[in-house]
């Protein structure tokens, strides 16, 4: 096609005249509104309709960044008015759609001085609907494409235009909601700005004091956070690569239990996994009963506090190093590990020396991201913390507390972003500019190097023991749902299932009789939508960020990695201010579930494929170009079937959180879409445990079939002709390929 910005003008247009403008009653997901008076039903009416027949006049000039384009069909692309249209329209259409928006609402005008300026407005607006919409994406692209056509970032349309898109959805659905609690943490309680509230509550020795390292009660919550988040980060990095040898580097017999083993944490809502800790290791637990009439010792307390929460956390967390550090342990190219025995040295020698060093963009997104989790986490230290108390859980209770106070929650909000910002800057300092390409355009044909005896062991010694603990947890987790009442009355039942999963037979066929059916389906739904979505942003990201180069690239990284650094009950918060009045206005529906998940777990996508893309040699891309693919041909074609392991781990991560979100969600939810975790939190809070643990039963298993069904479709990364690992101890074996190997 001639000019690539048509159809994106077609689709404006579409917005414009077709499409109704405003939110529906019914739902985005509903289409009645084409038998239901459309489009003479003002209700349900164009942007055009609504200008001229209900006197919306503020409408009517959309039309002009869409007419403005038309001139171009005639021009050619090195026509200096070519860029400078394109552009004018793009930035005029999307500034004049978002101005009206944010100053005429349900009420008039927003603002007091446009009142007295202009006079009371007899009209209202309400939310953007699916006409909106539409003429938003059209503006942008025209306005990215017009970028382009100056010559920026080398005329890359499709470059261009994925930096605009993930800038414009990072902006609107992390910076705008977020900025929003931000701006009250320099709020007094009369909600007047006040700077000196902000310096006032952020120095607080409830913040920062350190008197339990003089005999004091207890210290800081910031410094608990940080020690928390540090000592967590430290070992699910290494419990994570243990499992990634494990898997890849030695003969172990159940490599696909274990690796499947490694994921179940992540598919278990956090309190459950607290509540079995407290039943095998609590003061009445199992095993504490079984060591104190054993040993003849009075049961402790230790597992409320710091070491409880930490047993947890990295309990949770470890699954998702061990999804980042796979593809990265997978893609070392082992050839370099054989030149590396060529010349003589052993494997303990060839993987401290060349492995370990190839691994370290995985190893430091796996702390990174297990850092960020561990101060994000909410679940864990509200079931485990006792007086431990941590900057999440202080939020919590500032927000929905006796306190009530918002600024104080914004200000442990800010908190948050400086650990965040630090550990984000040390880790680029760590991984500096070294190049970690292994995996190139030629053929590689060798096998893993395997590990040394005292390595094997090692990994073997932490990685199974591991292993077993989850086993017995999940063992316990399982147990209680066939149980009267878990840890009282063990008698067996089926009756916690009956009551939230059985099923009938009516006159028009299946009855859902079950309680829980209802927010099961409206669970799965909405994690199923969302996981793709938040896999493809999370690889483009990953995408430009590796391959591209612009300015300001360090700060468009830091603010994809914003969502994930900010606790969820503040994201919670932080969209039920934005998003409940119009422009905006998604409160109560599915389609805020859908936003919170993709941008709160897009950054697992961004890491992994930000791991995964430094191993591959931009000669793959230079040699697709070359022989005439453009850059979306390139990235579909050559770049995503190389980054298997990323996908997955973004599809599962995502999908997985999605289900067993709790903070967030808890916000959000609303009668129509009520979902599975804050179902779940109700029946404990009712003392249903029965259920509750039933319940986690199903979505354990649910998400296990899921995951199976990711991994067959997406399928495996192939990179060289023989993968398998030899069995036998002998170094040569391993490093050097056999005569019929040589001459195939």
């Amino acid at each position: 096609m001639k000019h690539s910005f048509i159809p994106w003008l077609l689709l404006g247009w579409i917005g414009f005249l077709l499409m109704p403008w405003y939110l529906l009653e019914d739902g985005f997901w509903s289409f009645v509104w084409l038998t239901d008076g459309y489009p003479t039903d003002l209700y349900y009416a164009p942007a055009i309709l609504q200008g001229i027949l209900d006197d919306k006049l503020w409408l009517l000039p959309l039309a002009l960044p869409l007419i403005a384009p038309l001139r171009l069909i005639s021009l050619t692309k090195s026509d200096p008015r070519y860029s400078r249209y394109l552009i004018y329209s793009g930035a005029f259409g999307l500034i004049y759609m978002m101005g009206q928006g944010f100053t005429i609402g349900v009420s008039g005008w927003q603002f007091a001085g446009l009142e007295s300026l202009f006079g009371e407005l007899e009209y209202q607006q309400y939310g953007f609907g699916y006409g909106a919409m539409l003429c938003g994406l059209s503006f942008l692209i025209l306005l990215t494409t017009g970028l382009a056509a100056t010559g920026f970032l080398k005329g890359d349309v499709f470059v261009t235009g994925s930096i605009g898109l993930i800038v414009a959805l990072v902006g609107l659905f992390v910076f705008f909601p977020v900025s929003q609690v931000l701006i009250s943490a320099f709020m007094n309680n009369d909600g007047m700005f006040a700077p000196t509230a902000f310096f006032g509550k952020f120095f607080s020795d409830n913040i920062w004091s350190l008197s339990c390292l003089s005999g004091g009660y207890a210290c800081g919550t910031a410094w608990n956070s940080l020690t928390l988040a540090i000592l967590t980060a430290t070992l699910t990095t290494l419990l994570g690569l243990s499992f990634a040898l494990v898997v890849t580097r030695t003969g172990f017999r159940w490599k696909r239990s274990l690796r499947l083993l490694t994921v179940l944490p992540i598919i278990t809502p956090p309190f459950v996994i607290g509540l079995a800790l407290i039943l095998l290791f609590g003061r009445s637990g199992v095993v504490t009963q079984f060591f104190a009439d054993a040993f003849n010792i009075e049961p402790g307390r230790w597992l409320y506090g710091m070491p409880g929460v930490l047993l947890a956390q990295v309990l949770s967390f470890t699954p998702i190093s061990f999804l980042v550090l796979i593809g990265v342990v997978e893609g070392v190219s082992p050839s370099m590990e054989e030149a590396s025995q060529t010349l003589r040295a052993d494997r303990w020698r060839t993987f401290i020396n060349v492995s370990l060093p190839l691994m370290r963009p995985g190893l430091a997104n796996a702390f990174l991201l297990a850092f960020i989790e561990s101060l994000a986490d909410f679940g864990n230290p509200m079931v485990l913390g006792g007086d431990f108390d941590v900057l999440s859980t202080e939020i919590f209770f500032a927000i929905v507390g006796a306190q009530n106070d918002q600024g104080y929650a914004a200000v442990l909000a800010i908190l948050l972003l400086i650990f965040t910002l630090s550990a984000f800057f040390l880790q680029r300092h760590w991984i500096g500019k070294k190049s970690y390409t292994t995996v190139t355009g030629k053929a590689d044909s060798g096998a893993y190097m395997g590990l040394n005896h005292g390595m094997k062991l090692a990994c073997y010694m932490t990685a199974l023991p591991w292993a077993a603990l989850t086993i017995v947890i999940y063992g316990m987790i399982m147990f209680g749902g066939f149980v009267q009442n878990w840890g009282y009355d063990n008698s067996f039942t089926l009756q916690h299932y009956q009551d939230a999963f059985s099923v009938g037979w009516g006159e028009f066929g299946v009855i859902w009789q079950g309680a829980a059916w209802d927010s099961l389906w409206t669970t799965l739904s909405i994690s199923a939508i969302a996981a793709p979505f938040t896999a493809i942003v999370g690889l483009l990201t990953a995408y430009l960020l590796v391959r591209q180069q612009f300015k300001w690239k360090n700060a468009f990284e830091f603010g994809t990695m914003l969502s994930f650094a900010i606790p969820g009950t503040v994201i919670g918060i932080s969209y039920i201010l934005a998003f409940n009045v119009p422009p905006l206005e998604l409160t109560g529906t599915g389609v805020i579930l859908i936003i919170c998940f993709v941008f709160r777990n897009m950054p697992v996508g961004v890491r992994g494929g930000i791991a995964a893309m430094s191993q591959l040699d931009k000669s793959l891309d230079e040699a697709s170009l070359t022989l005439g693919a453009n850059s979306l041909m390139t990235f579909r074609r050559v770049i995503l079937p190389l980054l298997r392991p990323a996908i997955i781990a973004a599809l599962v991560y995502s999908f997985v959180r999605a289900i067993t979100s709790v903070s967030a969600v808890i916000f959000l939810v609303s009668a129509d879409h009520n979902m599975a975790t804050s179902y779940i939190i109700g029946l404990v809070e009712n003392g249903e445990f029965g259920i509750a643990i039933a319940y986690c039963s199903v979505l354990i298993l649910v998400m296990l079939t899921a995951i199976i069904a990711i991994n067959l479709f997406v399928g495996e990364r192939r990179l060289r002709r023989t993968t398998s690992i030899s069995h036998s101890t002998k170094s040569s074996s391993l490093s050097r390929p056999s005569l019929k190997e040589k001459q195939a």
